[in-house]
């Protein structure tokens, strides 16, 4: 209190830190929560279960890896508690021909019903989602649409080669285009009824049954209980985590990322911390020693300083908390624009998401960079010689 506006100085730098801490990390939080749940509903669901080999060999040998749809182990596992949907699919690749165009597709079987509550986190750019009711109608990527020039309500061929090695086409009609968070993969893909996907190829069955869970985070206990009656069965299962390259290095990079900003904003309050409590110490050296004189130990002294710099730490670590939760619910209840990230086609509404790990992880780091920054300056008050600590400013 005696240099209030030095202490002021030192109290806002330590909530400045702490508010950026909590507000880039919970930027990072909320993108990566949204980035997962978008890949969870529009690509991979929460478990993907297929015959044991498709993840590695299915793309050279897909008519190797076919289940059987009536299979009960299958019906067992998306039976197990916790799976709110088991949707069966079929992939494939061939080629598309749109007028006087033909281009290489992605293809996949999907069930109609089952997939309007599994692929939420794909959005119909124009026209309709698939409908059980339309049995020829496909989805087409955006991308894809635009490279065919095609819009909802046209014609399309499809052509594949199928497992006896003839060729085999099917005509189709785009009911609507469709975004996802991976551009690469509107660029290629078409999403049609499993039924026409299986007529197209002429097999009756799936590759692989995709589960969405109630709860991302009962993931892990789903596998757990899966995998034994799996892998008797011959089949592979495998989590969204394992499957989601692109999100596993994004999520590494944005780590690293915050790491950096940790460390640069804890050397902007050791530097302002350490000059508050060295200018501190030099001020009342002559109080030290006297303090000395009368019997107080090094030990106190040195505890002194450190309480000093730990509640400089505590006020201004709760002042930046208080302040950054604040402006994280504004700046979430207004959004803020963000232009398409690379590797996707569309931007998005950036939000604040303030966890109770964030939340602690700022307070500690106010409240240990301070105390390393006290540390130095409380040992040279606690090492002076009483003596010349008496004579400071005394002449």
């Amino acid at each position: 209190m005696r240099h209030g506006r030095r202490s002021l100085g030192a109290i806002g730098a330590i909530a400045f830190g702490t508010i950026a801490l909590l507000l880039s990390g919970g930027f990072i939080e909320w993108i990566l929560l949204d980035f997962r749940e978008h890949i969870i509903r529009s690509q991979l669901g929460h478990i993907q279960i297929a015959k044991r080999g498709y993840k590695s060999l299915g793309s050279a040998d897909p008519y190797s890896y076919v289940l059987r749809a009536d299979d009960s182990t299958l019906a067992a596992l998306a039976g197990v508690p916790g799976v709110r949907v088991a949707a069966p699919r079929l992939s494939f690749n061939g080629l598309v021909s749109a007028g006087d165009v033909t281009l290489s597709f992605l293809g996949s079987g999907l069930d109609a019903t089952l997939e309007q509550e599994l692929s939420t986190g794909v959005s119909i750019r124009s026209g309709q989602g698939l409908s059980a009711s339309d049995p020829k109608g496909v989805l087409i990527g955006s991308g894809l649409a635009a490279a065919l020039r095609i819009k909802p309500g046209d014609p399309l061929v499809l052509v594949v080669n199928t497992a006896s090695g003839s060729v085999n086409a099917v005509d189709a009609t785009v009911r609507g285009t469709f975004s996802s968070v991976a551009k690469a993969y509107d660029d290629s893909a078409i999403r049609l009824p499993i039924g026409l996907a299986r007529q197209l190829l002429k097999v009756q069955g799936l590759h692989t049954l995709v589960l969405l869970l109630e709860r991302t985070e009962d993931t892990e206990n789903a596998l757990i209980k899966m995998r034994p009656s799996a892998e008797a069965a011959g089949l592979e299962i495998a989590s969204w985590s394992t499957l989601a390259d692109f999100y596993n290095k994004t999520k590494v990079l944005f780590s690293q990322q915050i790491g950096v900003l940790r460390g640069v904003i804890a050397l902007i309050v050791v530097l302002s911390v350490s000059n508050t409590m060295i200018m501190s110490v030099f001020e009342r050296t002559w109080e030290i020693g006297t303090l000395m004189a009368i019997g107080d130990t090094r030990r106190h002294i040195l505890a002194s300083f450190l309480h000093e710099g730990a509640l400089l730490g505590a006020l201004g670590g709760a002042i930046g908390l208080i302040v950054g939760v604040a402006l994280a619910a504004m700046i979430s209840a207004i959004g803020v624009p963000m232009p398409p990230p690379p590797g996707m086609a569309e931007g998005y509404i950036g939000r604040v998401l303030l966890t109770p790990r964030l939340a602690i992880e700022a307070l500690a780091i106010a409240v240990i960079t301070t105390l390393i920054a006290a540390a130095y300056p409380a040992w040279r008050a606690a090492r002076l010689p009483i003596v010349d600590a008496l004579r400071h400013n005394r002449a």
